[in-house]
């Protein structure tokens, strides 16, 4: 089972790491029960293994200006690898598609956007996206306002597997 290989230790730095990345490492070893040494050494070995992808700020869209946030479901013409490799490609060089998601069913990818305003995202729906190679059909749903935004997964809900299957 995924997450199962981790000891109750790696799995509370994990979870201290997501709800603030900002903390030192004597704090974290300090949350967690365990000398800042090998603390160190095992945040490490979970960067190295990829269980920690990265760092970053949550930054506010909108304080910064980018008032509009959209779904956009695409379809493409074609699903052969190599199109739907492209696609990806294509969406890793769009400054406001912030999330691409290759999904199973009607819809091939939904995308997450943001724009700092309607003219903006409608310029890039009808000069990029639509216009993009292999793009059949895009819906797109307007943010009205986020209710949730909860990073990364929910350990309590691990803690609770690995422990049924103790």
């Amino acid at each position: 089972m995924p997450g199962a290989k981790l000891d109750e230790i790696d799995r509370m730095i994990l979870a201290e790491l997501q709800a603030d990345g900002r903390m030192t490492n004597v704090e974290l070893a300090r949350r967690v029960g365990i000398s800042a040494p090998p603390c160190l050494r095992r945040v490490r070995t979970l960067e190295e293994q990829g269980y920690i992808r990265g760092y970053h700020a949550d930054v506010d869209p909108r304080e910064l200006g980018f008032d509009v946030s959209v779904f956009a479901m695409v379809r493409l013409v074609s699903q052969s690898e190599a199109e739907l490799s492209a696609f990806e490609a294509r969406c890793g060089g769009w400054p406001l598609v912030r999330e691409c998601h290759m999904l199973n069913g009607e819809v091939d990818f939904v995308l997450k956007c943001v724009a700092p305003d309607l003219r903006s995202f409608q310029a890039f729906l009808t000069g990029e996206l639509t216009a993009a190679p292999n793009v059949a059909s895009v819906k797109t749903s307007l943010v009205i306002r986020n209710a949730k935004a909860e990073p990364g997964v929910p350990f309590d809900v691990l803690e609770a597997r690995l422990a049924r299957k103790a």
